[in-house]
């Protein structure tokens, strides 16, 4: 999962986080390391749709927080991504369709 978004909400849902706070914890629970403008872009967008804002500023840093409207957008958000985890491994548990090992593998 490597959506700058539902990371963002997913850091900010445990508490207030500053751009390098949010770059460190995104890395330290989903092992993806975000690019500065992609974290700051998307930052822009979220507090443009109301889903974060800021909490003040601390020096040069600016921390941000949820919404209501984020909290809602994160929880929408990971009952669709359970949904497609569900389905996923149902689908697993089933066994491979016929042929797709070989497709996998490529031409023998």
């Amino acid at each position: 999962m490597n959506d700058p978004t539902v990371l963002i909400l997913t850091s900010l849902s445990s508490g207030e986080r500053h751009g390098y706070a949010l770059l460190q914890d995104i890395e330290r629970f989903a092992g993806v390391r975000l690019g500065p403008g992609t974290l700051y872009g998307a930052i822009g967008r979220l507090e443009a749709r109301g889903l974060i804002e800021a909490v003040g500023e601390s020096g040069r840093r600016r921390p941000y927080r949820l919404t209501a409207a984020g909290v809602r957008a994160l929880e929408a958000s990971l009952a669709e991504l359970r949904s497609i985890v569900d389905e996923g491994a149902a689908r697993l548990a089933r066994g491979p369709a016929p042929g797709a090992l070989r497709a996998a593998r490529g031409p023998a």
